[in-house]
């Protein structure tokens, strides 16, 4: 974690098109997050469901087809943003995450900042179990 913002690597032995589906599709999106009607489309609006914490609102703020998209997240709250970005690697793919603009000077943005960087090395993990075919 850096002062505002949550970066990580995971590297998968998926394909870059695989990695990109389960990011970017609202069935597998949820097996491993939580549910949403995203879509990699820029300007595009979703929802989160993220149970207890409620319903995030989402705008996808820039895409690079099967490569990049960012999207803010949970607008009108955190309102911050996820990057996930690919590298396809010899024996699979390289995600290069990153969830930034938590405002720090405000306790629910530190709370969030705290809470998330314990959370996300986690969930990413879980996109191995989703592309192998596994709940």
């Amino acid at each position: 974690m850096t002062e505002s913002a949550i970066r990580l690597e995971r590297r998968f032995p998926h394909p870059a098109a695989s990695v990109w589906a389960a990011l970017t599709t609202p069935e597998l999106l949820a097996r491993w997050w939580a549910p949403g009607n995203i879509a990699p489309v820029v300007g595009h609006r979703f929802t989160m469901d993220m149970n207890s914490w409620g319903q995030q609102q989402c705008e996808v703020l820039a895409v690079d087809p099967g490569k990049s998209i960012t999207f803010l997240f949970a607008e009108g709250q955190l309102d911050t943003t996820i990057t996930w970005r690919l590298e396809s690697v010899d024996g699979g793919t390289i995600l290069h995450f990153e969830h930034a603009g938590f405002r720090l000077d405000t306790p629910m943005g530190r709370h969030a900042l705290d809470g998330m960087g314990g959370g996300w090395p986690g969930l990413l993990a879980r996109i191995d179990g989703v592309l192998a075919g596994v709940s």
